[in-house]
């Protein structure tokens, strides 16, 4: 499952892809747009500027902005950034110790293939797609 940290790093990294000027945008500003508190959106910028995904200015005329271009963000590359990982399953995160039951589980190829899948799609996605609206029709559950 996505964290809000993962959600609201996605949304900050795509709030700052749709500013249309190359200058530094302020947090309030971003937390305003957004709806998400300063003080939780310090601690997820402060990830993605360690991560040089975004440049942070401080003073007058200062705020964030992204380091590349939309089109070279990709949102896998941002949630996995902001989770850690996005292994659906203890057993498949990169730090996990090897499972004892690993070669009698008949569930790990279907947790594996999910977490391709999952992978895969994310990663075939970009900032610019997203703002864009290219995406198709969402999802109805």
């Amino acid at each position: 499952m996505i964290s809000t940290k993962g959600r609201y790093a996605l949304r900050v990294m795509l709030d700052l892809a749709e500013q249309e000027n190359d200058e530094y945008i302020p947090l309030n500003e971003i937390s305003a747009r957004q709806e998400i508190s300063q003080k939780y959106l310090e601690i997820i910028i402060k990830i993605l500027v360690q991560k040089k995904l975004l440049k942070g200015r401080r003073g007058k005329g200062g705020g964030y902005k992204l380091t590349r271009q939309a089109s070279q963000y990709s949102v896998g590359e941002i949630l996995e950034l902001a989770e850690g990982t996005l292994a659906t399953v203890t057993c498949l995160m990169p730090s996990a110790e090897t499972c004892p039951r690993k070669d009698c589980c008949k569930t790990l190829p279907m947790w594996a293939e999910a977490d391709r899948i999952m992978r895969d799609y994310f990663y075939s996605i970009t900032l610019k797609d997203l703002a864009d609206g290219n995406l198709g029709k969402p999802i109805t559950l």
